[in-house]
């Protein structure tokens, strides 16, 4: 939001601040149990064994730390805030969001809330009936898959590194008929993912026709981020999310979620915007701009202690393009020929 700021992108009737989600609200999808559990281990800064080994708190991807209920139950007010602004149309951005690995009783991959499920029931309850929601984060969307696999009114694509944590997603498992899951190998390059985006996600969305479609758009799918070993320009991410908003869908909400590099997730998510509102991503960045890349640290990483100039100065990567492997196009095949992959879900089970 800073980098949108200082590139006169982000006119102050076009922000608004979130409100903190209350216990009772996120009931309607995490468990009393759990959620009064996140609060006591936020006021307490600790938790026993008993709630480490039942919710998963207190361990290395789901940190002790002094915001743990306040952080995630404010984006998770957003999403919910983001279903009711919604109810007559309109596109929402809300970078903040995206945290897919959060169960109803547990936390997971540093998700503590699962907003973008959260997100779609509010969509529902302000009169949304058929969700599409596309996940192009390096891992798999599995707590949103948990949420709504065998939903007929909701079709759910995630697009995910193979034999990557929560190492779930496979090509096979479709989550009863509406789920189409697609690992790609290391090194998924632009043309690559140009390929998936015409030939499953745009057509898939397409022929479901949706009345709301969410976009979870983590940053961790990019070359430089140290968690996946996918080589994405930022350009892919921003292609699907023209492509998607082709679709006209009437209620568009689009999420952040993973990301580990703070100059790549800046400037992808800031392009995001760019493209949502029609802007012109320039070559240079304003010089404003370039004082907030110039600001931020990032220690803990190699790559952070001496970044490349390109990290200051600009939002567009260079294109990554390069060969379609045959295990993509095998992959797509089988996708392809699923009636999800027609946004055919009819067959489905019901929810459970």
């Amino acid at each position: 939001m800073d980098l949108s700021r200082a590139m006169s992108w982000l006119a102050p009737g076009q922000y608004r601040n979130s409100p903190r989600a209350k216990p009772a609200a996120l009931h309607v999808w995490h468990t009393p149990e759990y959620i009064a559990a996140l609060e006591q281990a936020e006021a307490d800064q600790a938790v026993s064994d008993a709630v480490r080994h039942r919710h998963g708190l207190g361990t290395v991807s789901n940190p002790i730390y002094p915001e743990m209920f306040r952080r995630p139950s404010t984006a998770a007010g957003a999403s919910l805030l983001a279903g009711e602004l919604l109810a007559d149309g309109g596109v929402i951005y809300h970078p903040g969001g995206g945290t897919h690995h959060g169960m109803p009783d547990r936390a997971g991959g540093f998700c503590y809330l699962n907003d973008p499920v959260l997100a779609m029931l509010s969509l529902r309850r302000a009169g949304a009936h058929r969700i599409a929601y596309v996940d192009i984060d390096a891992h798999h969307s599995d707590g949103v898959e948990v949420g709504f696999a065998g939903d007929r009114d909701a079709l759910l694509i995630s697009v995910h590194e193979a034999k990557r944590w929560p190492f779930t997603g496979k090509l096979d498992e479709d989550g009863g008929g509406n789920c189409l899951n697609l690992p790609v190998p290391r090194g998924l390059n632009d043309t690559e993912m140009a390929l998936i985006r015409d030939r499953l996600i745009l057509p898939a969305v397409a022929g479901f026709a949706p009345d709301a479609l969410v976009l979870q758009c983590g940053a961790d799918a990019v070359e430089e981020d140290p968690l996946s070993r996918l080589t994405l320009s930022n350009n892919a991410h921003w292609s699907v999310l023209q492509g998607l908003m082709g679709l006209a869908a009437p209620r568009l909400l689009v999420l952040g979620g993973g990301g580990y590099n703070p100059w790549s997730v800046g400037r992808l998510w800031t392009g995001v915007w760019a493209t949502l509102n029609g802007h012109d991503i320039p070559d240079r960045v304003t010089p404003e701009a370039e004082a907030v890349l110039r600001a931020l640290r990032w220690d803990g990483a190699r790559a952070g202690r001496n970044p490349p100039d390109h990290w200051f100065t600009t939002l567009r990567d260079a294109p990554r393009p390069g060969p379609v492997r045959g295990d993509i196009t095998a992959a797509l095949d089988l996708l392809c020929a699923r009636p999800a992959a027609r946004g055919d879900i009819s067959d489905t089970k019901a929810p459970v």
